[in-house]
């Protein structure tokens, strides 16, 4: 019966070719419009420089595709892609509430099943929007190695592999973290604007509010700052996964709390969510 869930919910979501667009295709397609006009003002300072004496000219080096993806993995986790992957969440989480049809699907499974079915597909949408920026910027790369007649090379060992996992893990956990509020909201409110919004202006005060926690004396590594603020907490383990904190530092069990920060982020919501579903009378939609 989940399965079935999580399968209905990803064919619903198909079916909508207008949310998938917004919510997938947009924000890597203006990247890879960026990349490669960037591309395009490299080659023109290129053939001014050309015009230079040999001496002060500077020629470039091979491009490595290996360092874009993992360049590219380390910002998946972005607010473009967060707040137009929320597109498709909120339209997932609260299309039974504008339609009034929670009446129909309920009485073929279970409520537990049905709220995670609507996880899962978001889940996949989410999948599919990570591998789409990371194409995006392979691609974009490619193009600017053709266009400044760069040599291509593409290195990937155990090393470069592990840390891209790692980081494709992290940006995924965090952009369900945030995709979870708008689960919460949905079920709270029965909007859609809501479910869209109220995530939307949790993340930017908390983006505010932990540019100010210097003036309470607290570090970007203490618990506190990290408990409170999840976009902290995975700022936190990207550095540490990129070797980028101090050794003592991690001795001091960072990457714990922020492990545990993301998944009371994670968990509480969800579950808040679960409880309020249960509970609610769907006779009045």
């Amino acid at each position: 019966m989940l399965a079935d869930a999580v399968r209905s919910e990803s064919w619903r979501l198909l079916k909508n070719r207008t949310v998938l667009s917004w919510s997938l295709i947009f924000v890597p397609l203006v990247w890879l419009a960026v990349l490669v006009g960037g591309a395009v003002i490299d080659a023109k300072v290129d053939r001014m420089a050309d015009q230079l004496p040999v001496q002060l000219a500077s020629a470039r080096s091979a491009l490595d595709l290996g360092e874009t993806l993992l360049s590219a993995a380390g910002q998946l986790a972005n607010p473009a892609l967060l707040a137009f992957l929320l597109i498709g969440a909120a339209t997932v989480f609260s299309s039974d509430y504008r339609w009034e049809t929670w009446r129909l699907i309920t009485a073929r499974n279970s409520r537990p099943n049905l709220i995670v079915g609507k996880v899962g597909a978001v889940k996949l949408m989410t999948l599919a929007g990570l591998g789409l920026f990371l194409a995006a910027a392979l691609i974009g790369a490619a193009i600017k190695g053709v266009v400044l007649d760069q040599d291509l090379v593409f290195r990937f060992g155990g090393d470069e592999v592990r840390t891209f996992g790692l980081l494709f893990l992290l940006a995924f956990v965090r952009v369900v973290q945030f995709m979870l509020l708008s689960l919460l909201t949905a079920i709270v409110t029965r909007s859609q604007m809501a479910a869209l919004f109220v995530p939307l202006v949790v993340g930017v005060v908390q983006a505010f509010l932990v540019t100010v926690t210097p003036i309470l004396g607290w570090s970007a590594f203490e618990w506190q700052t990290l408990l409170l603020f999840p976009g902290a907490a995975y700022e936190a383990l990207k550095a540490a996964i990129l070797g980028r904190v101090p050794m003592e530092v991690l001795q001091d069990g960072v990457v714990l709390r922020a492990v545990a920060s993301l998944a009371l982020w994670s968990l509480v919501p969800f579950g808040l969510a679960l409880w309020w579903f249960s509970r609610q009378d769907l006779s009045k939609e």
